[in-house]
Order: C-alpha cells, then sequence, then structure tokens
C-alpha cells in the first residue's frame, strides 16, 4: 500500500476533515502520515498516525491578540498569508520535505503552498484539498472576497463584473507570491504561470473538493479533474468522545436550546459574544449552551444557561433548536448536517462566503460583527426559530448531506491516484 503525507495550517476545521480521511486511509491499508502545527501532535499520534512538525508553529490559539488579527474582516486574510504562511515558507518547505522523503503522494490543503514545491523537488504527485467554495474564485459562482466585501453586492451582475473582481484580487496578490517565486527559482523549479494564492494553485493530479453539491455546485471553471466528494466529518465522536454529564443532564431536562459557538479559531477573539448572546437568549426566554472554550465561564449565567469549553457537534447540534456560529467551513458543515436553522456571524477569510451561501439556500440568516448586539440578535433569532421555512429548508439540507459519504468519495479518488503510480 501506499505512504501518504497529510499536510495542514489552520485551525481544527482544517485539520479534522483531514482526519476524517486519514483514519479511512488506514483502515484500506495505507501508511499515513501528518504533517503540520506542533500543537496537534498529541491529537494525531493519539489516533495512531506518524507526525512530523511543520512550521510555522499555531501560536494563535493561545495568543488572542494574534488570533484578532489573523480574524480581521478586511485585514486577516492578507495578514495570515504575509505574517504566518510567506514568512516561514522556508521552514515550511524543510520540515515538509523531511517528512516526505519517502512518501508516495502528498494531500494538502490551503495555504500549505510549500507543498507543491516539494511534490515537484522529490518528483511525487500531489493532491489539493479544497474544504469551501470560496477557494474556487468562480466567474459563474462568485464568492464573497474579505478584503473586498462590499463587492458582494455586485454578485448578479454577470461574468464581465466577476472577472473584473477576479484580476483585482490577483493584482492585491501578486507582491503575495513574490516570495514562492524566488524559492522556486532557488529550487530549479519551472515558474509558475499564474498566481499561487489565485488561479495556479490546484494540482493537475487531483482537487478535492471536500464540501457538499448541495453547498455549491461545480462550475465551468473548475479544475477539469476536480471531484466534489461531499463533507468529511471527524470532531472526536468517532474516537469515544462524548458529551459531559452535565450537560446530557442539561438537556434531557428541558427543551431544545440554542447553542452558541465561534468554533475552535475564532473563539480565541470572542469580543462581546458570549454577553450578547446570554442577554439575547433571555430576550427570548429561550435556553441555551455556550460553547466557550478556553474563555472564563460568563458570571450571568442561569439555570437555563450552560457554558462549557467543547462539545462534539454530531452530538449536540441535533438537539438544538437553532445554532449561532462565526460560519467556519467545519461547523457549517456540522450546522448543515444537523438539519439545524442557523444564524451566522462571520469574521474573515471564508466564513462570510459561507454565511451567504447558507442564506441562499434558505438555512440561515446573517448578521454582522457590528451587529451583534442582544436587540437584534433576539430579532433575527426570533425570525428564524417562528418561520417554519427556515426549519423545513435545514431538515431537507440536512437528509441530503446525511446520505452523502464524502470520507469515501475522497479516499476513492486519492487511490485513483496512488493505484497508478
Amino acid at each position: 500500500m501506499s505512504r501518504i503525507v497529510l499536510t495542514t495550517i489552520g485551525s481544527f476545521g482544517d485539520l479534522h476533515p483531514k482526519i476524517a480521511i486519514a483514519l479511512e486511509l488506514q483502515k484500506r491499508g495505507h501508511d499515513v502520515v501528518f504533517a503540520t502545527h506542533k500543537e496537534y501532535e498529541s491529537k494525531i499520534t493519539a489516533l495512531g498516525f506518524e507526525f512530523y512538525r511543520m512550521r510555522p508553529d499555531n501560536t494563535a490559539l493561545s495568543n488572542p491578540q494574534e488570533m484578532t488579527r489573523m480574524m480581521d474582516l478586511k485585514a486577516g486574510t492578507e495578514y495570515v498569508i504575509k505574517n504566518w504562511v510567506v514568512a516561514n515558507l522556508r521552514e515550511t518547505y524543510t520540515d515538509l520535505i523531511n517528512s516526505a522523503k519517502d512518501a508516495d503522494l502528498i494531500v494538502t490543503g490551503e495555504g500549505v503552498v510549500a507543498a507543491r514545491l516539494v511534490a515537484e523537488k522529490l518528483g511525487i504527485p500531489w493532491a489539493f484539498a479544497v474544504l469551501q467554495p470560496a477557494s474556487f474564485l468562480s466567474v459563474y459562482d462568485p464568492s464573497v472576497i474579505p478584503v473586498f466585501p462590499f463587492l458582494a453586492k455586485l454578485r448578479g451582475f454577470g461574468s464581465v463584473i466577476n472577472r473584473g473582481i477576479i484580476q483585482l484580487s490577483k493584482v492585491v496578490a501578486k507582491s503575495w507570491a513574490e516570495p514562492i517565486d524566488q524559492l522556486r527559482r532557488e529550487l530549479g523549479l519551472p515558474a509558475l504561470v499564474g498566481n499561487p494564492f489565485i488561479d495556479d494553485k490546484y494540482s493537475p493530479y487531483l482537487v478535492l473538493a471536500m464540501f457538499s453539491s448541495a453547498f455549491a455546485k461545480p462550475q465551468p471553471d473548475w479544475p477539469v479533474n476536480t471531484v466534489i466528494t461531499g463533507f468529511t466529518f471527524y470532531d472526536g465522536s468517532e474516537s469515544g468522545v462524548k458529551l459531559t454529564p452535565e450537560l446530557t443532564q442539561f438537556l434531557n431536562s428541558g427543551e431544545p436550546p440554542i447553542v452558541f459557538t465561534l468554533g475552535s479559531a475564532a473563539v480565541m477573539a470572542p469580543g462581546s459574544f458570549y454577553q450578547e448572546s446570554i442577554a439575547a437568549a433571555k430576550l427570548l426566554n429561550r435556553r441555551a449552551v455556550l460553547l466557550i472554550g478556553k474563555n472564563a465561564p460568563p458570571e450571568n449565567l442561569t439555570q437555563e444557561i450552560i457554558a462549557v469549553n467543547y462539545a462534539p457537534y454530531s452530538q449536540i447540534f441535533p438537539r438544538a433548536c437553532a445554532i449561532v456560529h462565526q460560519g467556519g467551513i467545519g461547523t457549517t458543515a456540522q450546522a448543515l448536517r444537523a438539519g439545524c436553522p442557523t444564524l451566522v456571524m462571520p469574521y474573515s477569510h471564508d466564513q462570510p462566503d459561507n454565511a451567504a451561501r447558507v442564506e441562499r439556500l434558505g438555512t440561515s440568516r446573517n448578521i454582522s460583527r457590528k451587529q451583534y448586539l442582544a436587540a437584534r440578535v433576539a430579532k433575527e433569532l426570533r425570525e428564524l426559530l417562528e418561520n417554519p421555512n427556515y426549519a423545513a429548508k435545514a431538515a431537507e439540507i440536512g437528509r441530503i448531506i446525511q446520505a452523502e459519504n464524502g470520507v469515501g468519495m475522497a479516499c476513492d479518488a486519492i487511490e485513483r491516484i496512488t493505484a497508478s503510480l
């Protein structure tokens, strides 16, 4: 069987879909290796995978100020690329090439731009895993771009406008690519045709679109070797992680609650999210669960509102009457699978686009961070809960996603590549 390196940077929303694939590849007899942030070593090795530290380290997981800069709506994406991805490019390359010397295939995610260089230098195939539709920047299905959020209003104006928006993105990202071009020259690799962050980041071997076709349809300008697989789910439940007895008792003691969560990254920079959420739940006279991560529990909780550090989404989301979240792709996918209406308060990166997509689906409503005040949140949630169309559409989409086998589809596509080696 094959030795396959999976590499990713970012939050659990980036890591967990790769873990889902890794577990299935392992079952099929493949030797799976992870190259990622050192902060994930214990999680990876506990699952039985070989681990290699790949810089940069994810210091933002314990640095709220850094996370705030990374999650800024307009400047966050540029900050991450310039100060995290490109600034550590050579270290990433060195770490990754050490982990991939005996590999048959590299499966890489968004932002690990060194993976392509490593694969080309070693002469091995590589696959590019896309977790969210925004990564494609399609002319025919335009994304909400955080750097230019106002351009989302031009979505319906046709391909000419959309092509102009993509060209504008290339202009902005041109300087981001210069260190990559320089390293390629030093390694003796051919120059790229386009921009490695925009239109020249896709593998010629395989592109995995790891989301549901109910969330985004394939488009004519996607790479021709794209396989849309469906979402690939992992949240610890597969490894035996369960709801705490305290949370289970709370869920069993009354009506389904509203669940408030900020995923695994934005939770480091919550601002007033939890306080406003508590006030909104009280205005609605609704039970609520707050998933607060490492934040200190709020002081103004009641018997109808509980705060816990973590709960597997696959276990708690189906028990909610509504979910309020930040729009990360992992959280969005789990909420869609649960068939539950959502209110989305996006931060940055792909989140504004994910929020726009679920709103167009009819499962959700959106609210900006600036508008996230108790009275407005209560108003949005009241509409979400009292209009039966949201629950009906959420249930419909949930059934579609529950019937998909994203992990199986992704692994089948990967094995078609390894079988041809």
